[in-house]
């Protein structure tokens, strides 16, 4: 719903979106944090006078061409994060030192306006954001790289009974990876030589029938 709202102490008036839900989530939040939910509301839009409010995940957030920052609200502190803060603020830019990196956002547990940066380094930010999305830059790939498969170390007695059944060594040896570590698994877990001897006769059988460990559970 678009209205307009006096957001600066000069009692400027900016337009922007504004959504009923973060009305009502502010309402709810704890007593202390309903002034910093405010001021940084209040803080984003006037500095990007076109951001459109919005609920994601459960949480405020604020987007201009995509999303831009968010807020939340917990029982002992709040969070304020933007989406491109990699982009913003840098892994060494020393006009950010008040920015602490870790799951909280850019400016870890937020308990009271006092450990916001001034309204003017935060503005700064903002307009930063904006100004990322105006042209478009995406957020660099956060997704780690694969972690290399460790060798498998198959038991010589699981070896040994393998080489006694072809049909079952055949299908361990064509089976994925994972298959193998579910079996080899499944049989050095064992706690005590009568139940290993259980699994080894049982992982035999099935191997014989090119079934998986968990083939019970596998659609059919």
């Amino acid at each position: 719903m678009l209205e307009f709202r006096f957001l600066s102490s000069d009692n400027t008036c900016f337009m922007g979106s504004y959504d009923a839900r973060i009305d009502a989530y502010i309402a709810k939040a704890a007593p202390f944090a309903y002034p910093i939910l405010e001021y940084i509301r209040d803080v984003v839009h006037e500095a990007c006078p076109d951001v459109e409010e919005t609920i994601k995940w459960g949480f405020p957030h604020f987007d201009y061409k995509g999303i831009m920052c968010g807020v939340a609200a917990f029982k002992q502190h709040c969070a304020f994060g933007f989406w491109k803060g990699s982009l913003i603020f840098g892994k060494k830019d020393g006009a950010a030192k008040d920015v602490k990196e870790d799951a909280m956002g850019q400016f870890g547990r937020i308990t009271s306006l006092k450990d916001l940066p001034s309204k003017r380094v935060l503005v700064g930010y903002i307009k930063k954001a904006a100004q990322l999305n105006d042209e478009g830059v995406k957020v660099p790939n956060r997704s780690k790289p694969r972690a290399e498969k460790k060798e498998l170390v198959v038991p010589e007695y699981f070896t040994a009974a393998l080489k006694k059944n072809k049909k079952a060594q055949a299908a361990f040896e064509a089976f994925p990876y994972s298959h193998k570590k579910e079996y080899v698994e499944w049989i050095t877990e064992a706690k005590t030589d009568a139940t290993r001897e259980r699994r080894m006769q049982t992982t035999i059988e099935w191997l014989s029938e090119g079934k998986s460990r968990n083939w019970k559970y596998q659609p059919s």
